[in-house]
């Protein structure tokens, strides 16, 4: 004897394949819309400030440099939600250093020095600090030290108008 088929047969069938696509296009869409330094662990490391700044300016822009901790929370929010989407999508010149490191740094007057040096010459005692260079690597706007969660794109941008704006006159 033959069963008799249910009227929501077919309509729990489609409603389950197109959950089931949903589900699909949404993993795909997320993983080709990632952009590249947001999965990273840090920023291209500043390993010569004279040329970093020379590259950033000739394009009219500020090297912006992220000093950051080793397993700090903060710089890991500005990194990935701030600086590393605008880096990705070539809005900005930015190098990362971390301030407790003794990695070699050749400054932008051409002297070496290391990355926890360079840190405290510049008076950088809160992780993360974000500065905005000139060519002769001169402050071209005010850094922003620490995270301001809820304002942060915007003191950001601020900073960023700042320092083009510097680095136009200069020009």
């Amino acid at each position: 004897m033959m069963r008799p088929i249910s009227p929501l047969a077919p309509t729990a069938t489609i409603r389950y394949l197109a959950v089931r696509l949903a589900a699909g296009l949404l993993l795909t869409m997320a993983t080709f819309a990632v952009p590249a330094f947001a999965g990273t662990a840090h920023l291209p490391l500043a390993t010569d400030l004279a040329t970093h700044a020379a590259d950033a300016t000739r394009r009219g822009e500020p090297l912006v440099v992220l000093v950051s901790l080793p397993n700090c929370g903060y710089c890991e929010t500005v990194r990935k939600s701030y600086l590393g989407p605008q880096a990705a999508a070539g809005e900005i010149a930015v190098r990362e250093l971390d301030m407790t490191a003794d990695t070699p740094l050749r400054d932008t007057d051409g002297t070496m020095t290391t990355a926890r040096a360079w840190a405290r010459a510049h008076q950088v005692r809160v992780a993360p600090t974000v500065l905005f260079l000139d060519r002769d690597g001169k402050q071209a706007a005010a850094p922003l030290r620490g995270l301001q969660p809820d304002f942060y794109g915007a003191y950001l941008e601020q900073a960023l108008g700042q320092a083009r704006a510097a680095i136009a006159a200069s020009r």
